[in-house]
């Protein structure tokens, strides 16, 4: 496969000084020979390099500058007076674009294209000047770049300077971006279209279609009740924990915790000024059955609250077991569920409270949060839009938007064979040579020390990893989720490009 990068180490700096010799010492005469059969470029230590690998060999290249003056400043003097002034608060000049002549059929020039696009972008550039050849004006044109001075240099080796925009790349841009593979674990591309509805969430249509909502959810699920309120997962968690607040007053509860989110839930019980005491078993680590059940016995607890698929990490915790131990010790078990709800087929019967969300694995669109309930919560003391027992006795308490029911019965409709489909995946993932750490239904976590070199490899490449959240960057981490559309077409390209990656660093 072709492939672009930055080149960071000391064998591609080698290997770009033997193309720049090959490229501009025997193809196009500008520089004298010598016997090494190395160019190295007088701006080498200023230049960010763009290299294109089949493989792991380089076959293309282009150099990123962003001081003054610019080569070619010193060929028609500076370029700003040649320029619109909105396009020179921010330049940058592209130097020693060059392919080995046995990969010029058009896939590197692209890669090459698509690479300098990226990163020309991302880092802010309001325009980046270049001396093309005269032979390739019409790859350049069609890239974006404009000329905007008399051509210069010799009869053999003749230069076009040209211009790029962020306005003339735009389209461009926008054409990346939608080609983009994703492996996010939300937002989740859609696989069917969605449209603005005027249906009024009062009318017998909208309660038909809420009604069969709600049937389908508890359906698959195996609980008595669910609450829908418009919000994400997180809205979910609170109005369950509000509610723990009113269902057992002052009695103790305990959190579980091995990863980000079961903290984020200990933080939202904190807000809610519930009392609890809590158990880190610590980073990925497994929960301890035997550690949760001494601490129950230490205390009189009413109700355990935990995460079932901690993404952060990759950790499925155990909802059977805990279901088996809080029946034995007759304490309510409470899980949030939004990353595991729709990944995975579990029974939420004898679980007091579970959260979900449409966002996440479902596979549509975010703003439907889920509450399902063992039994009709009674009394709240929760403020109105999170007072679970108002949504039970309104049945329709507030504004639902019917595109949003409409997407969740659709995407339902994808059950239970998308199970098996995430399950395929999940095999799929463990199988492959990759710096995995842990794996659960969702989403793997990739673990190595060069993860942001890796993470910035494959978003130049269209592969967008997981991996900008402060937990994953102070471990070295990054993910990838299963729950994209097209996922198994994007992984084996991503797969193959991460184990090349690795293969240069």
């Amino acid at each position: 496969m072709y492939w672009s990068k930055i080149a960071t180490t000391e064998k591609e700096f080698d290997a770009i000084a033997a193309l720049n010799y090959e490229t501009f010492v025997e193809e196009i005469p500008q520089h004298t020979s010598n016997n090494q059969k190395r160019l190295v470029d007088k701006f080498h230590t200023e230049n960010t390099y763009i290299v294109v690998y089949k493989g792991i060999e380089i076959v293309g290249m282009a150099a990123f500058r962003d001081k003054r003056p610019f080569s070619i400043d010193q060929k028609i003097g500076i370029v700003e007076k040649h320029l619109a002034p909105e396009d020179c608060a921010y330049l940058c000049e592209i130097r020693l674009l060059a392919v080995k002549k046995a990969h010029r059929n058009g896939r590197v020039f692209s890669k090459l294209a698509t690479a300098i696009y990226r990163y020309y972008y991302d880092k802010g550039y309001t325009a980046c000047v270049i001396s093309g050849t005269v032979r390739e004006e019409k790859l350049y044109s069609e890239m974006g770049f404009k000329q905007f001075a008399p051509a210069v240099g010799t009869e053999e080796a003749r230069f076009l300077p040209m211009v790029l925009t962020r306005k003339d790349s735009a389209v461009f841009r926008e054409r990346l971006r939608e080609n983009n593979a994703v492996f996010y674990p939300g937002p989740v591309a859609l696989e069917f279209s969605i449209e603005q509805s005027v249906l009024s969430h009062r009318s017998f249509q909208f309660e038909q279609e809420l009604a069969q909502m709600k049937e389908t959810l508890c359906q698959l699920t195996s609980a008595k009740f669910v609450i829908p309120m418009v919000g994400s997962g997180t809205l979910a968690n609170d109005a369950m924990l509000g509610q723990l607040k009113s269902d057992f007053n002052d009695g103790r509860g305990l959190f579980l915790t091995n990863g980000e989110f079961g903290n984020r839930l200990i933080h939202q019980a904190q807000q809610w000024d519930l009392s609890f005491d809590w158990l880190d078993f610590g980073w990925g680590q497994p929960f301890s059955i035997e550690r949760i059940e001494q601490q129950l016995q230490t205390d009189t607890y009413r109700y355990i609250v935990f995460v079932h698929s901690e993404t952060s990490n990759s950790t499925m915790n155990p909802l059977e077991d805990l279901k088996h131990l809080a029946a034995r010790y007759d304490i309510a078990l409470c899980a949030d569920c939004v990353s595991s709800f729709g990944a995975t087929p579990f029974s939420m019967a004898h679980v007091h409270y579970a959260t979900a969300s449409s966002g996440k694995a479902l596979g549509t669109i975010a703003g439907v949060a889920f509450v399902f309930c063992k039994e009709a919560p009674q009394v709240s003391v929760a403020p109105l839009y999170m007072n679970l027992p108002y949504y039970m006795e309104k049945t329709i308490p507030f504004t639902l938007p019917h595109f949003l029911v409409q997407s969740v019965n659709t995407a339902l409709k994808a059950y239970p064979v998308r199970f098996e489909i995430l399950q395929n995946r999940l095999e799929l993932v463990r199988k492959a040579a990759l710096p995995i750490q842990a794996v659960n239904p969702i989403i793997a976590t990739l673990q190595h020390d060069e993860m942001p070199k890796i993470m910035e490899t494959c978003a130049l490449n269209g592969f967008l990893l997981h991996g900008d959240s402060g937990y994953l960057k102070e471990r070295h981490s990054a993910q990838i989720s299963m729950i994209q559309p097209k996922f198994e077409r994007d992984f084996k390209k991503v797969a193959e490009l991460i184990e090349n990656i690795m293969k240069t660093l």
